[in-house]
Order: structure tokens, then sequence, then C-alpha cells
């Protein structure tokens, strides 16, 4: 049967929103209660929704009975204090899996191109149902930061790099990219992010908004998109070799030139 998927990111996997023209108070997301969290970089998370209201960041799965990356319960505690974050969140009309504010301190492109990661949404999911994708909304300024995107870790030719202007919204298909943040400022930056479930809800969402899923990549130094595949490298190894000292194997070395 397979999954209800968006039309709207069949093309290229992610689309870029207008941005959002709210203007939010800061205290709805510095006001909430972080925990640390391991992500991509040095990060906390402050959940808006959670496998059963508490404040925490584990995947649904991880809880008795599992689920899957849908029907988050909102943490009353938090919306409370950012009820703006809630309703963004909730605009679409699609369902809501979790949903969490993201503090990301700044980091290099090389490490963002290290913690490129897979999501893991739609572990559970049922077939026949709608497949769960990520919207990001930046909440702060950061207009030198951007996300990565890429269909193959290791190949830069496949990168896409978006502006993370304050009030800009993506939404991506992320257990379909690697992604990550490269965070070029000086304070933290701080994002909504929403597990959202595909259907006419969202592609209607998407269409009101001239969802773009074809944006203008952000431009970079090939020399310094070369000096980040050596260091990915490098550190992978690096890692390999820590675990491997322990008898853990790791997943074998990928060349850096095919």
């Amino acid at each position: 049967m397979g999954f209800i998927t968006s039309d709207a990111l069949a093309e290229t996997g992610y689309v870029v929103l207008d941005d959002h023209p709210a203007d939010v108070d800061p205290a709805e997301w510095l006001g909430l209660e972080y925990v640390r969290w391991r992500s991509s970089g040095i990060t906390r998370f402050a959940p808006l929704t959670s496998y059963a209201g508490d404040v925490d960041c584990n995947g649904f799965w991880n809880h008795t009975p599992p689920r899957t990356d849908k029907d988050g319960v909102w943490v009353s505690s938090q919306v409370a204090i950012s009820p703006t974050l809630q309703q963004w969140a909730l605009e679409p009309g699609a369902g809501v899996g979790r949903c969490r504010v993201i503090e990301l301190q700044p980091n290099e492109y090389a490490d963002a191109v290290y913690n490129l990661h897979q999501d893991d949404n739609n572990r559970l999911n049922d077939d026949g149902t709608g497949w769960v994708v990520r919207a990001f909304f930046n909440l702060t300024d950061d207009t030198e930061s951007m996300l990565i995107l890429r269909s193959d870790r290791f190949d830069p030719a496949t990168e896409v790099r978006l502006p993370l202007h304050a009030g800009s919204r993506i939404v991506v298909d992320t257990q379909r990219f690697w992604h990550a943040v490269w965070h070029r400022g000086t304070a933290p930056r701080y994002a909504l992010i929403a597990s959202w479930t595909s259907g006419p809800e969202l592609d209607a969402y998407i269409a009101a908004h001239h969802g773009d899923p074809d944006p203008q990549t952000v431009p970079l130094d090939p020399q310094v998109v070369d000096a980040a595949q050596v260091e990915l490298h490098r550190r992978i190894e690096e890692r390999r070799k820590a675990f491997e000292a322990q008898g853990i194997v790791m997943e074998p070395p990928t060349p850096l030139y095919g």
C-alpha cells in the first residue's frame, strides 16, 4: 500500500515557505525549560510535546507502549509560556508528533558536516498512513547560518544550503536527507522544530505559503568544502580507532576519494 506522502515534497524532498510574518516575544522560547539532548552540535531542547506530556525529548518508540512520531501530547507548563509557538505548530491542521525548540551553540562548517544525521521519524509508522516530515521555524535572526542537506552523507555535490534568517520556514523529509545546521553566529540559535504528518492538510498549507521546492542554495568556497570533507573523514577514522580500542567494531571506513 505504501505511505501517504506529500506531493509538495515529491520533487526535491524539501520546500522553503514564505517567511512567517508573526513577531513573537523571545520570552516564548527563552522562558522554556530546556534539557540536554544529543543532536547535531552542542544543543539543548525545550519540548512542547512529548510521549506523555512530560518535559521529555525521548523518541516515542522508546516508551511503553511504543509508538511512531505522531500524536504528541502537549506539555502544559511549556505551552503556557509559548502559546504562539504552539499555534504555529498547529497551523497546518496536520498531525503533530514531537515538537520542541532547539538551542544550538555556534559551530564550524566542518562540525556541521561531521554531525550530519538522518532522522528516524517513521519508526513503527503503519503502512497506509501519513509519512512524518519535519518543519523548521527559525526564531532568531541567524542571517549567516544555514541548514545543510545532503542526500549522500559523504558527497558534497549533493549538498544544499538554506539560509536561516528570522521567520524562515523550511519543511524537510529528514529521513531522506542527512542534515545539520552550520550556525555562524556568536549567540545561541533558536528554532521551533515540529514533526508533521503528511496528507492533504499539509499539502494545502505548503501551497498556501508558496512552498518552493528548488530555492537557491547558499554559495560556498569549494576549498572550504574540500577542507571539511578531509576533516569529516579524519574525525570518523579517529572515532573508529577509539571504539576499536575498546573492542567495538564500527562501520567500515568510507574512502575519501572514490
